[in-house]
């Protein structure tokens, strides 16, 4: 029994670290695409949220497939360790969905990001969960 709590929380920590990884990589090339001006401080909420206002649709969309990999990924390989696979997975993207939440929350993003990040990554997780348990032959 301890040793599938244990799997669980290490599966768990691992997929959070995938599914940062896959945030911060689609963030990144999002900011790659829409660069901000010479000399705007991203750290000024004004700033920010001007600079995401004016995104092009392909650097926001870039910043939601980060959120769903996030939960694809990082939720496969909490079910790849944990032998609750479904649990590991589905609290994986429970951490993304309230990490798309608290973000949309302290930076204003456009209504259909919020809408596609809070539910697209529990399906995504539910999905690798089954993908990656393996099957047993008939």
């Amino acid at each position: 029994m301890a040793a599938n709590i244990g799997r669980l929380i290490l599966g768990i920590l691992a997929g959070l670290v995938v599914a940062w990884l896959s945030i911060a990589l689609c963030e990144f090339a999002s900011v790659f695409l829409h660069r901000p001006p010479p000399g705007v401080d991203l750290r000024d909420p004004r700033a920010l949220a001007a600079h995401i206002d004016a995104a092009p649709f392909h650097a926001m969309l870039l910043v939601v497939i980060g959120w769903s990999l996030a939960a694809f990924l990082g939720g496969w390989v909490a079910a790849r360790i944990a032998r609750h696979r479904r649990t590991a997975a589905l609290v994986v993207a429970a951490f993304v969905v309230l990490g798309v939440i608290a973000n949309n929350m302290m930076i204003p993003h456009p209504q259909w990001m919020t809408i596609a990040g809070v539910l697209l990554p529990v399906p995504l997780a539910w999905l690798a969960a089954r993908l990656a348990t393996p099957r047993t032959p008939r």
